[in-house]
């Protein structure tokens, strides 16, 4: 913590004494040094976590007994030997300072001194760190961590900011936890002291009034003003000093500053801006030039923590509709449960508008669509501010909303919310109208009219690209109190009139509509645990009967006939780029479009391109080459010549250029920023810049420039941008997902081999010749697709798998070398009614291995139903072919699970009842491999382990099971240990007709035992002269 730290700052000071002391780590002392992560016994080894210990080891090993000069020598001499032995020392440093506070200081002075990459490798690791493994972090590491990023930023590290503004993005909104205050003040600190340092980035700047200002919301309890002060004078300085660097927030600044305006530093500010702009900054015209601006992805993700944006993103890209309950009330429990975090569900909000923007396949795919989302969110308002600030951050858009800049994703969500609430919620329809109707006039009197034309704008764009076919049915529904329609009538005429009479069109147009409402009618709530399922667009419903319908399957089409337009965009470019952007849009051949793209990367590249050109200039890009993005971009044929071919388009000269430069080149994150705005226009680039980093020579080794890519996105995560990649890949192009996988999963094997998520994505698609395919390429080994670390976890996710991704998830496993035991614990989640993929595969498997005591006992585990054959038919198996072994395996489980302790077990005792459960289940097992045996000649029941461990269970067990089990028990009735005095029995040697029966001759050592009447039958055999049976009729059956 700060108070082990020499030198370093003493912790927050704004929350009071006691306040600080409960936000340091308390718990460090007791904490065993050495370990980065908080986990549980189950939880399995982290393999970053694994790597850095040894890395730390390693540096530990070089340094140990060796005074401070000569360890420095010593590091020193380790680095010089390799990139690996680099990578190894700075890594091992890194986590040193982590987890010995004492050594923090030590560790980063040889960290600065030893490093030769400009810290690159450390910086990496505290990304990965913050958007992985953050909470996670023990609270030691997490203080040590936030330590560590201050010395960067007070060193002035190129790329600290970077790593800072991923820092602030783990202060969480709507959150007045100890932990969450501690580390808001830490960053707060950081910013303050280093003012002159922050000045110097521009994002920086900007990013971090966005999230002060966003927080300054949450810190109005009196114990948190004179922490909230500091954050008002931190904002309002930088606000008043650098204006225009703030500027590029855009419309969301404005909306921050109205929430707080009411604090008096906050509300002079607030003045100023409104009445006289210019004391801001000259170039400042007014509050409309700031409400005209689209706010940035950048900003909107910001204020979302990486564990929160990853839920939201699986839940718009991998839940179905009618199964979102357990997910949207996890994360209510997570995130959504206390007072303050009321305020959270505007920053989601305009997270789902303005960075959620699904593909036109998930669009008409089932889906969990964004309107359920935000109409649930809605729904879970518990105060009129929140509730309104959310109906604010809903239709913000739409208040400014330009066709020719704005997006139609940003302001489909609120009309799709109202459309579909109408029928199960129409109270939540209403209010969303009147707030609709009333923010015209309220927003900003003198941008009345501004604000009705956003709306209009809003409401036209919606139509024109048939969202909805007509609004009438919206705003003039009987539904609605006639004090409401009689406003939307009078605000929006244009839109209230009914369709023209009933024709042919009309028929068709309204029929969607009715089954809208026969859908609705069978369920109350599209927000909760519905099964309902609607159709997004009234014009689509040309399957008769089908539950499902295609949702904006015109705007799909929309978009794809449109012709490339870039008008709304080149005249915003200087004349030089500009000319060259007119000239790809003339050009025909390929040749010329590279050349020409050739050249629009030179330019970009000088020191004087204004950066704010960038998002323009790919606009323009997006529009021109989206014919490059339709169609197959790998050849019907591959090789050398046509991979070569295929990757000679211009788009892939930006690849090109990025491939031959240097990460730590200036340039390059040029070429990453206009690559991240590309993505944001096209996403389909990043599996494109994938297909080229396999399969163009001149990217030979450079894989890795991905994790650049992504880290530069709007995701700024790789795991995230990786999934959603090869998501989108999967939905255009299953041969290209097949090509890519070796290489992703080599490349990149902690994001692909952690979770089932990308081979639920491959098994969902492939054919079984692709499936083969990949099973071969496993035993070539290219491909690894499971470890041992998370290979049960991703079985047991596939359980809820279709039947064929189930089978090829289990082909695919096998084709592995990893041992069994390393699954078997899976057939605890196993039903037999419900998984029978999994079990028959397993019992494929089984059948081949020698049983092992921990196989065995999950086998026995199972609870006994008479329809489930499993258990049975693999341990008929295993006593014909391994008699001996599984006889004494199940020797030591019955004795094991038999000695609870008697007193206890009399007594009859909750835990004695929950010991003879597992008794129970295995005697039942056993009687049931009895009765299958019966007309066998197996002489498995025979072996004096198994009749040893049945007698000791009827020894101690009470009569209820004797009688219940009096057939099995009478196998070993009369057999007795010679070590032991024979005793009479209480119990007469006669069983039913089905226990002789199913008797099978018995054979005992001569020199522990004499040898039982019992076991004289028609059929007996000669005694054996051996304790056991070998190979006795063991495959009669």
């Amino acid at each position: 913590g700060f108070k082990q730290r020499p030198k370093a700052p003493s912790g927050p000071v704004c929350v009071g004494a006691a306040r600080r002391e409960e936000m340091e780590p308390s718990s460090a002392k007791g904490k065993a040094q050495g370990r980065l992560l908080v986990s549980t016994s189950l939880d399995a080894k982290d393999e970053l976590e694994e790597r850095l210990e040894r890395c730390m080891s390693i540096t530990t090993s070089i340094t140990n007994g060796l005074s401070e000069r000569e360890a420095n020598d010593a590091i020193t001499a380790h680095v010089c030997k390799g990139p690996q032995q680099h990578e190894e020392v700075c890594l091992g440093l890194f986590t040193l300072l982590l987890t010995e506070p004492p050594q923090a200081q030590r560790c980063y002075r040889d960290l600065t001194l030893v490093n030769r990459d400009g810290m690159n490798v450390v910086l990496m690791k505290i990304n990965q760190i913050l958007m992985e493994k953050f909470l996670k972090l023990q609270e030691v590491c997490r203080t040590q961590l936030v330590w560590l990023v201050k010395e960067l930023v007070k060193s002035g590290v190129i790329g600290a900011d970077g790593v800072l503004m991923t820092l602030m993005k783990q202060i969480a909104g709507g959150d007045i936890s100890i932990k969450n205050l501690w580390l808001a003040e830490s960053v707060l600190e950081i910013l303050v002291e280093q003012r002159e340092w922050v000045l110097k980035s521009g994002m920086l700047v900007a990013m971090s009034v966005y999230t002060y200002l966003r927080l300054i919301v949450d810190h109005g309890t009196p114990n948190l003003l004179p922490f909230r002060q500091r954050e008002v004078d931190f904002c309002i300085g930088l606000l008043r000093e650098r204006f225009m660097e703030c500027f590029i927030i855009g419309r969301d600044l404005v909306r921050l500053l109205q929430i707080v305006a009411r604090i008096p530093e906050m509300e002079l500010l607030w003045k100023d801006l409104l009445h006289n702009p210019q004391t801001l900054s000259p170039q400042f015209t007014g509050i409309l030039q700031l409400l005209t601006a689209r706010t940035s992805r950048k900003f909107l993700a910001c204020r979302l923590t990486p564990d929160m944006e990853t839920k939201l993103l699986f839940m718009t890209s991998r839940v179905r509709f009618g199964q979102q309950k357990r997910y949207q009330d996890w994360f209510q429990r997570q995130y959504l449960s206390t007072a303050e975090s009321q305020s959270l569900r505007c920053d989601l909000i305009r997270y789902i508008c303005g960075v959620v923007h699904p593909s036109n396949e998930v669009l008409s795919s089932d889906i969990l669509p964004r309107w359920a989302i935000i109409g649930w969110l809605l729904t879970t308002c518990t105060s009129n501010v929140a509730a309104s600030n959310a109906k604010l951050a809903l239709f913000y858009d739409w208040l400014f909303f330009n066709p020719e800049k704005d997006s139609i994703m940003n302001i489909e969500p609120a009309i799709l919310v109202m459309h579909h609430s109408m029928k199960p919620h129409p109270a939540i329809t209403a209010t969303l109208l009147d707030f609709m109707c009333r923010i015209i006039p309220n927003f900003f009197p003198p941008l009345e009219g501004q604000v009705r034309q956003g709306v209009f704008n809003s409401l036209n764009f919606i139509m024109e690209k048939r969202v909805l076919a007509h609004l009438a049915p919206l705003f003039d529904n009987p539904k609605l109190d006639r004090e409401l329609r009689s406003m939307l009538r009078e605000r929006f005429p244009e839109f209230c009139n009914s369709p023209s009479p009933p024709t042919e069109a009309k028929m068709e147009e309204s029929l969607p509509l009715e089954m809208d409402n026969h859908v609705l009618d069978k369920e109350d709530g599209c927000y909760d645990n519905t099964d309902a399922t609607f159709s997004d667009d009234e014009e689509e419903l040309n399957n008769k009967g089908k539950k499902r319908e295609f949702r904006f399957h015109q705007l799909k089409e929309t978009y794809i006939e449109e012709p490339a337009d870039i008008t709304p965009f080149v005249d915003q470019l200087d004349e030089t780029l500009k000319e060259r952007v007119l000239q790809l849009q003339k050009g025909s051949d390929t040749e010329t479009h590279c050349e020409v793209m050739q050249e629009i990367v030179d330019l970009i590249l000088e020191e004087d391109f204004e950066s704010e050109q960038m998002s323009t200039l790919a606009s323009c890009l997006a529009e021109l080459f989206k014919g490059h993005f339709r169609g197959d971009v790998l050849p019907e044929e591959i090789t050398e010549e046509s991979l070569e071919e295929s990757v000679c388009k211009p788009v892939c000269l930006i690849f090109r250029n990025l491939c031959q430069m240097q990460e730590d080149n200036s340039s390059f994150s040029v070429l990453l920023d206009l690559l991240a705005e590309l993505y944001q226009k096209q996403p389909k680039i990043g599996y494109h810049l994938l297909y080229y980093l396999k399969a163009s020579k001149a990217a030979a080794g450079k894989m890795s420039l991905y994790e650049s890519f992504a880290q530069a996105t709007a995701l700024g995560d790789l795991h995230t941008c990786l999934m959603m990649d090869m998501k989108a890949c999967q939905e255009d192009d299953v041969r290209l997902l097949c090509y890519l996988t070796p290489s992703i999963y080599s490349e990149f094997p902690d994001e692909t081999l952690r979770s089932g998520e990308l081979l639920n994505m491959i098994v969902a698609v492939i054919d079984s010749a692709q499936l083969q395919e990949l099973m071969c390429h496993v035993m070539m080994g290219n491909l690894v697709m499971f470890r041992k670390d998370s290979v049960l976890n991703i079985l047991i996710q596939s359980l809820d798998w279709e039947t064929f991704e189930q089978y090829s998830t289990w082909q695919l496993f096998l084709v592995h070398s990893i041992p069994l035991e390393t699954i078997i614990p899976i057939l605890q989640h196993l039903k037999y009614k419900e998984h029978p993929e999994a079990l028959s595969c397993l019992l494929l498997q089984l059948r081949r291995e020698k049983p092992s005591e921990e196989m065995v006992k999950m086998v026995l585990s199972r609870p006994y139903h008479l329809e489930d054959q499993f258990t049975t038919s693999i341990l008929r198996h295993w006593a014909a072919k391994h008699d001996d072994l599984l006889g004494e395996h199940i020797k030591a489980l019955l004795i094991k699970n038999n000695s609870m302790p008697r007193k206890r077990q009399s007594l009859r005792s909750s835990s004695s009842k929950l010991a003879q459960l597992t008794l129970e289940q295995m005697l039942e097992h056993l009687d049931s491999l009895r009765l299958n045996l019966s007309n066998t000649k197996n002489n498995f029941f025979s072996q004096t382990p198994i009749l040893q461990a049945l007698q000791h269970v009827q020894a101690s067990c009470d009569e209820a099971h004797k009688m219940r089990f009096s057939d099995l028990f009478s196998l070993a009735e009369d057999y007795e240990d010679s070590t032991k005095q024979h005793k009479p029995r209480r119990k007469a040697p006669a069983s039913s007709p089905r226990s002789r029966k199913g008797a099978a001759p018995q054979t005992c050592n001569e020199e522990d035992s004499v040898s039982s009447s019992a076991s004289e039958e028609e059929d007996s055999k000669p005694k054996a002269s051996k304790r056991k049976r070998k190979g006795v009729g063991s495959d009669s059956d």
